[in-house]
């Protein structure tokens, strides 16, 4: 399993309908609301071996209200 980081810039009033629509698809691991430059921070781990960015633009790019997203890759966990 590979953990990875997205963090998610919401389209305005956005964020709680953005977040829940990513807890109903029951793919991520934890969802975070912050502040700043974007809204959301969303933990997911996948299956090693699973394309990353077909993951991120099949499963999170295909919730509405996503207005921009940065993928955070991590290798090892301490």
């Amino acid at each position: 399993m590979q953990a990875l980081f997205v963090q998610i810039k919401c389209d305005l009033g956005k964020s709680y309908e953005v977040a829940a629509a990513i807890a109903d698809k029951e793919i991520s691991s934890e969802i975070y609301s912050t502040a700043g430059q974007w809204d959301l921070l969303v933990k997911f781990y996948i299956e090693d071996g699973i394309d990353i960015g077909h993951f991120v633009n099949e499963q999170v790019h295909s919730v509405a209200g996503i207005r921009d997203t940065l993928t955070i890759m991590t290798f090892r966990a301490f």
